[in-house]
């Protein structure tokens, strides 16, 4: 928790580095976690950290 992830790092851990994904790929994905999250009544543990990533929790 409050560990910043960059786009490039969870491209990395997600999907590898033998394929290329457009960065943008995280920026969808996170938006459909929230999404869902939200319809079920969860909090969004998701936290955007301007010019640097992505944060949980």
């Amino acid at each position: 928790p409050g560990r910043v992830f960059s786009r490039e790092q969870l491209l990395d851990l997600v999907w590898g580095r033998d394929i290329y994904v457009d960065t943008r790929t995280v920026d969808v994905h996170v938006g459909r976690l929230r999404k869902n999250l939200m319809q079920h009544g969860g909090p969004d543990p998701v936290r955007t950290v301007r010019g640097a990533g992505y944060s949980l929790g």
